[in-house]
């Protein structure tokens, strides 16, 4: 593949949907629950995605800091406005100090291959049980709205059990590609079953108001957002991103720009922005691209496509945007999730060493039974190094 190509076909279209699974959850949630501005997350998300995809030139994924979402929507009383811009704005520039000085490069020799397996694993997993929680829900939308109750509860399931065969029959079918036909076929449903009831179709963007928060903001942004995000954000979105990309696109001239360093900083931008106009931090992440890979997409294409649609939902169409991607069934994310979680864990097959499957395991446990990532890369950390200073052999 040539680093300057560009495809914009159906395959690539329906790739840059792969995502949507973990994207659109978190972001309507903080919309919805913690007050951030509709056309600053959907206008931040349509920037990153461009520009990632103008400079990468792979369908390198945009998605929220997961952990960072799960705390402020556990907490949205807490969680505010502030809050959320302080820790855009601390994460890019703790991102954008690790590149320039090269420390992520230093950090990097701690993620060994089995480490970073073993979150991608993890992860991997994780993605799968969240794609199953999504297609047994009883509710057909992410906001509880619609038809629901009596026979209409199990519509999400029927939805669901219909999807995922539809997506392992298209999985390789160019002229009907799979996440093109359920995204699609889901937005129909939804919209049938009442999903832009009460929606007012008024157009143009939100409002969007530069935030300066204040030192409180930084200090409890920095304590229940930054640290516990932090080893997440290092180990997969710039770490396992680098690495995914190497194992999904090999290691020749596509993927020249896929570098820790460029990840990191191209994070750290785009979180300072974010942070300035009081969007959602946001990231990359390798189970982010696989989902866009097992989809169809091989270039930056992807991105200029599914940044283009944001685009235009964040400008043109503001709540009613919305409105749009909440159409989409539940049972629709989670069969995305799920494939998405199993092409993330299929890269364990290149750990062949049995020392080396032993701590990836571990890691990948710990990571799905406690979903603290962190943890789970520090206790592998530790038991490699006992394993090599001891010279076990399991």
């Amino acid at each position: 593949m040539e680093k300057t190509r560009f495809k914009f076909d159906r395959m690539e279209f329906a790739g840059s949907l792969g995502d949507l699974g973990t994207l659109i959850p978190l972001s309507v949630a903080l919309m919805v629950l913690n007050g951030l501005s509709v056309s600053a997350v959907l206008l931040m998300v349509a920037l990153f995605y461009l520009a990632s995809g103008l400079y990468f030139r792979l369908p390198v994924p945009v998605q929220p800091l997961k952990l960072v979402s799960a705390i402020a929507i556990a907490f949205p009383a807490k969680i505010t406005v502030s809050i959320m811009a302080a820790a855009g704005i601390s994460f890019g520039l703790i991102l954008l100090i690790l590149a320039a000085t090269g420390l992520i490069d230093w950090l990097a020799r701690f993620f060994t291959r089995p480490i970073v397996r073993g979150i991608q694993l993890g992860l991997g997993f994780i993605l799968i049980k969240k794609g199953i929680v999504f297609v047994l829900d009883k509710s057909l939308f992410i906001q509880a709205a619609g038809t629901v109750g009596g026979v209409n509860e199990w519509i999400n399931l029927a939805v669901g059990l219909l999807a995922f065969p539809a997506v392992l029959l298209l999985i390789a079918n160019r002229r009907f590609p799979a996440a093109l036909v359920v995204v699609a076929a889901g937005m129909v449903i939804g919209i049938g079953f009442g999903a832009l009831k009460g929606t007012p179709l008024a157009l143009g963007p939100t409002p969007i108001e530069l935030q300066t928060p204040g030192f409180n903001d930084f200090m409890t942004a920095f304590v229940l957002l930054v640290i516990p995000q932090l080893p997440l954000t290092i180990g997969n979105a710039v770490m396992g991103t680098t690495d995914a990309c190497k194992s999904l696109f090999g290691s020749g001239p596509a993927t020249t720009r896929a570098t820790n360093r460029a990840f990191a900083t191209s994070m750290g931008w785009i979180n300072l922005a974010a942070g300035a106009m009081g969007a959602m931090p946001m990231c990359h992440g390798a189970g982010g691209l696989a989902a866009h890979y097992r989809f169809g997409a091989r270039t930056g294409g992807a991105n200029l496509m599914i940044g283009t649609v944001f685009l235009v939902l964040a400008l043109v169409f503001g709540k009613l945007g919305i409105a749009l991607l909440t159409a989409i069934p539940n049972s629709i994310l989670g069969v995305l999730l799920i494939f998405a979680g199993l092409e993330l864990a299929m890269l364990i097959r290149d750990v062949q060493e049995k020392n080396d499957l032993f701590v990836a395991c571990l890691i990948a446990g710990i990571g799905f039974a406690t979903t603290n990532m962190g943890l789970a890369f520090g206790v592998g950390i530790v038991v490699q190094l006992l394993i090599r200073w001891q010279k076990i052999e399991l």
